[in-house]
């Protein structure tokens, strides 16, 4: 397409009552650019000028001379995805942060927070010999905040075949393989948070007669996984309860199940989920012994490798709306767009959960 240039110093549009239309397409279509162009972001519904202001050429966002209101207050859980449980270790349940019951966050209006969904790593998916995969990290962050962010939860480990390996770190560890070799399970709260994130997995052990391989349990937020005892595999770590969407009994950041092997026999059912609502939404359950993992958004059970929970990151405050942008999904949304709060009875707060993606959000 041609380019027309005005090439007058100076352009009187006084006579127009109008408004002039900028170019303007999603985030995916931002060009190269070239140095003084100008564009509307329609995900993120701001102007952005092409310049090298910071001595690097980008998009920046225009100043905006809206005035912008007072900070809001935020409780926030962000929880990463659980890892996956490999043939005996259950997997660790994904990092836990809250600040229900503590300092809350204060947040701007008019300004895009980015959130980000971890999704729970894959079981190993073999009965005899393999490892899972480690939970991905969930994350707030934006300008004017510390960003928090909690890491995904460490694999079980497998002492067994070509893909044999010990327990993985994370938010919570991963339980121990079923030995002889690598017992330990992994080490919680990796990296370290304050206050901690996770626990650490339990030992997984190994008995000569008969031979019997025992895979520990991985760690949760609310206790280590389990040690396997002879004869039965470790139970995941206990999930924590948290009451930020105004419901009780719910659980989230369980450990998965370890279970145990008789030479000459059969998987056996291990050890099973303690960390309250097993049979929840986003639990890993393993695809031999049928043991769930510890609770909402938790590590995956041992087994054929179960895979873990995706994480989830939930928003509190009294804001009853919010824009998004592409790639998140919140109460069921996908951005981008608006979003309505879900009003929690007996208050005027709304909660924001989100369950998969990468995107922002917006309040007014």
């Amino acid at each position: 397409m041609a380019t027309t240039k005005v090439t007058t110093d100076v352009i009187d549009m006084s006579g127009n009552a109008g408004g002039l239309t900028w170019v303007k397409g999603t985030t995916a279509q931002e060009p190269s650019g070239v140095i003084g162009e100008i564009r509307e972001d329609t995900d993120t519904n701001r102007t952005l000028v092409y310049t090298d202001e910071t001595g690097t050429a980008e998009w920046r966002n225009l100043k905006e001379a809206a005035v912008v209101g007072p900070s809001f207050n935020v409780e926030y859980l962000v929880v990463a995805g659980g890892g996956g449980g490999s043939t005996y270790g259950g997997g660790g349940a994904g990092g836990y942060l809250t600040n229900v019951g503590g300092t809350s966050l204060p947040l701007s209006p008019s300004t895009a927070y980015t959130l980000t969904v971890g999704t729970g790593g894959a079981g190993s998916g073999n009965v005899y010999g393999g490892l899972g995969a480690q939970g991905l990290l969930s994350s707030v962050s934006g300008s004017g905040i510390t960003t928090i962010e909690s890491a995904g939860g460490g694999y079980g480990g497998d002492s067994l075949g070509a893909g044999a390996g010990a327990a993985a770190d994370g938010g919570s560890g991963g339980g121990g393989s079923d030995g002889p070799n690598d017992a330990s399970g992994g080490s919680g709260n990796i990296p370290i948070t304050t206050p901690s994130q996770g626990k650490n997995g339990g030992a997984g052990m190994f008995t000569s007669t008969p031979e019997t391989y025992q895979g520990g349990g991985g760690g949760g937020a609310g206790s280590v996984g389990f040690t396997a005892t002879e004869g039965v595999g470790g139970n995941g770590g206990t999930g924590t309860e948290n009451q930020i969407t105004g419901a009780t009994g719910i659980f989230y950041s369980g450990g998965g199940g370890g279970v145990i092997f008789i030479s000459g026999g059969t998987q056996s059912s291990g050890g099973s989920s303690v960390g309250g609502n097993g049979g929840s939404w986003n639990t890993g359950t393993s695809l031999i012994t049928g043991n769930t993992s510890g609770a909402v958004n938790s590590g995956g059970g041992g087994g054929a490798g179960a895979a873990g929970g995706s994480g989830i990151v939930i928003l509190r405050c009294t804001k009853a709306t919010a824009t998004l942008g592409s790639g998140i999904t919140v109460n069921s949304t996908a951005g981008p767009g608006s979003v309505n709060g879900v009003l929690i009875t007996g208050t005027s707060d709304y909660y924001y959960s989100a369950t998969a993606g990468t995107g922002t959000i917006t309040f007014s």
